[in-house]
């Protein structure tokens, strides 16, 4: 992890620490043995610097937290009931996910995000399919739904960004021919959003790398890994999110054994794209 987003990831978890203390600065930064000055520095966003190593010893020990977790070197705290999520949590489909699932890309600012789609990547849709998509699930509006898509690709133009995709190539094949649930969704909107997807791989090509693998072999639920900070699985109409580490490294082999089965690979993205453009004619 680069000395920024280490420093970034510390002044998190300061907040939360202190948030968890019921004090106020002044009184938090005298239980820590520091001026409130110090500690105003500490948190400012234009700090560089991770604070001196007697200052993290208090932290940790008045607080009860682990220095491994200040720093970012591990997920749990002393304190996990207080200080870390439960290592699952389950959330209804409500906009308040997707609200989430927007602040935990930000959070995964410099770290790798691996994401399986749960039909295509929503960074990469039409007005038109994700109208489609929303008539089909009513999950919040259409306008948030386009609003967030649009946020997502805007987040994924940031140099440091870095996305991983993997999905089952039938899902493609499915929606370039109009079948499944793609059933009566336009041709013309068909092509324009494979165009879409021509374009935008594109664009962000190498930060967003796209592999597909045979959905004969393999399945895989709708999943997004945001680093090494949590996972969220999408099984229909819940959302489950999970903190634990050793969690999320299962799901990192998981999705990393998924990008050894693939098919296609990103340097061939545009290729399969094109002949899909070619096929999708009625």
């Amino acid at each position: 992890m680069k000395l920024q987003q280490r420093v970034t990831l510390f002044q998190q978890r300061l907040q939360q620490v202190i948030a968890a203390s019921g004090m106020n600065r002044s009184a938090f930064s005298t239980s820590i043995s520091v001026d409130r000055s110090t500690l105003s520095q500490l948190l400012s966003i234009d700090n560089v610097r991770l604070p001196r190593a007697d200052t993290i010893t208090s932290i940790a020990e008045v607080h009860q937290v682990s220095i491994d977790w200040l720093l970012g070197l591990t997920q749990q705290g002393s304190l996990a009931t207080n200080i870390v999520p439960e290592q699952f949590e389950v959330d209804d489909f409500s906009t308040s996910i997707f609200e989430k699932n927007l602040e935990w890309h930000r959070e995964a600012s410099g770290y790798k995000v691996r994401y399986i789609p749960t039909t295509l990547p929503d960074l990469l849709k039409t007005e038109a399919i994700a109208e489609h998509e929303f008539n089909r699930y009513g999950a919040g509006k259409v306008d948030q739904s386009v609003r967030d898509n649009q946020l997502r690709l805007l987040q994924q133009r940031d140099p440091g960004s870095e996305l991983e995709t993997c999905m089952p190539i039938q899902s493609l094949e499915t929606f370039a021919l109009g079948q499944g649930i793609w059933q009566g969704v336009p041709v013309l909107d068909r092509r324009a959003q494979l165009q879409r997807m021509i374009e935008l791989n594109d664009e962000l090509y190498p930060g967003f790398r796209w592999y597909l693998f045979d959905g004969k072999q393999s399945y895989s639920a709708s999943l997004t890994i945001f680093g090494p900070m949590r996972a969220s699985l999408f099984l229909g109409q819940i959302y489950v999110v999970v903190n634990g580490v050793e969690h999320i490294r299962k799901l990192i082999d998981r999705f990393d054994h998924l990008i050894r089965m693939a098919i296609v690979h990103p340097h061939e993205i545009q290729q399969t794209l094109t002949s899909l453009l070619k096929q999708c004619h009625r």
